[in-house]
């Protein structure tokens, strides 16, 4: 069984995460979807909300499993859940040069795991968790961000006072 996890903060999901899960689907008998804690972070959502995010975003599948990790390393996580593929997103040339040394030190501690990179279509690439946050707030916000999240995170902003 081929086993990958996909890991991110998810902080809101975004349309890109949604498409990335799916491909991941695709490509994969199994896909762990993990909420994974960067101490260098400060998260708008709690880790309970997320997981609720990303829960009611996603088709109900049995190949899906949306967990969370605290203080380990996502290699050592995917050898945990007995996963031999990492799936990871690139948007940018930042994100190649950042993925490809995470995918060489990844390959030096548990040299039996891959790394996937996939590319996202233009129209998701740009847009990121953070991207999505900075654009809340103008008149007429709520246009611009309902084409880039799923349905019940963009009903969660909307809910939150304009600032």
């Amino acid at each position: 069984m081929r086993t990958a996890v996909y890991a991110g903060s998810f902080d809101p999901p975004t349309n890109g995460h949604l498409w990335m899960i799916q491909r991941g689907l695709e490509l994969f008998d199994r896909l762990i979807v993990a909420i994974g804690n960067n101490p260098q972070k400060t998260y708008s959502y709690s880790v309970e909300q997320r997981i609720e995010f990303l829960r009611a975003s996603t088709h109900s599948c049995e190949r899906l499993t949306i967990a969370h990790f605290d203080n380990r390393y996502l290699v050592d996580y995917a050898k945990r859940m007995n996963a031999t593929y990492i799936l990871r997103g690139i948007r940018s040339p930042h994100d190649y040069e950042y993925e490809r040394v995470m995918r060489h030190i990844n390959s030096d501690m548990a040299p039996e795991i891959d790394t996937v990179f996939l590319m996202p279509p233009r129209d998701i690439a740009e847009i990121s968790s953070s991207m999505i946050k900075n654009l809340i707030g103008p008149l007429g916000w709520e246009d611009i961000v309902r084409r880039y999240v799923p349905a019940p995170v963009f009903d969660a902003l909307s809910q939150q006072p304009s600032t």
